[in-house]
């Protein structure tokens, strides 16, 4: 299991894109890193991009509500972070 969780949505497929090319551009640019397994470009309702100790979980906002991983870890520190 990761170390860390960022869970985010996004109301459509065009945005679960753009958020999970600016999350990649991001770490490429600040760590050098590429996302060592990637799950879901295709589907567009959830999206996985796995950097072995950090995974971006990325979905549509209702599977979002409908999986709930937020809940699965609730001993977790949960920190919210506004766009």
């Amino acid at each position: 299991v990761a170390d860390f969780f960022v869970i985010c949505s996004g109301n459509s497929a065009r945005q679960l894109d753009a958020i999970a090319d600016a999350i990649d551009e991001m770490v490429y640019k600040t760590l050098k890193e590429n996302p060592w397994h990637i799950e879901g470009k295709n589907n567009k309702e959830w999206m996985l991009l796995d950097y072995i100790t950090v995974v971006a979980h990325i979905f549509q906002n209702e599977k979002r509500s409908y999986y709930t991983l937020e809940k699965l870890w609730g001993d977790a520190k949960i920190t919210q972070i506004e766009s």
